[in-house]
């Protein structure tokens, strides 16, 4: 590499992909809050919030989903870490406003590296399972605003997202 190059975190010098070894980093609490979307037609999310759906309770499906994918992250991320995760929650809340459910995803872990990646997929995995249980309903879904809203811990510390 010349000194013009930047230096990449996940390639070697040979520039071949590689995954960073955190071992001599530090333990620390880490934390990551991530929040995303899908919106619908108002007739679909009466139909979310009075359980006519015909394949069931999507909220609590895409709740699991979530959970489940948090802690496979590594399996979805190439160059991820797999973590040993203390604590995972996602919440589903139906906004009439926005004519949307909005999804939220807070992972806990005491590790050597973040856990923006777990919260990350929380979300994608309950916005995909959202749009599948509600496909037959509403073939116009759009699933967006996937962020990450707060991390805490390790060497760069805390950040928070401006509303």
């Amino acid at each position: 590499m010349s000194d013009e190059e930047p230096e990449f975190s996940h390639l070697d010098a040979g520039g071949r992909a590689r995954m960073v070894d955190v071992g001599d980093k530090e333990e620390t609490d880490r934390f990551a809050l991530a929040r995303g979307a899908v919106f619908v037609h108002a007739s679909t999310l009466a139909a979310l919030r009075e359980d006519r759906l015909t394949k069931g309770d999507a909220l609590t499906i895409a709740q699991i989903a979530g959970i489940q994918a948090a802690k496979r992250a590594h399996e979805w991320i190439p160059l991820a870490h797999p973590l040993r995760l203390d604590h995972v929650a996602v919440d589903l809340h139906p906004d009439e406003e926005s004519s949307s459910i909005a999804i939220q995803a807070t992972v806990r872990a005491r590790g050597r590296t973040g856990v923006e990646m777990e919260a990350l997929t929380a979300v994608s995995a309950a916005a995909l399972t959202l749009y599948d249980m509600l496909k037959s309903a509403d073939r116009s879904l759009v699933i967006g605003e996937i962020c990450l809203w707060e991390k805490r811990g390790g060497r760069s510390g805390e950040w928070r997202r401006r509303p």
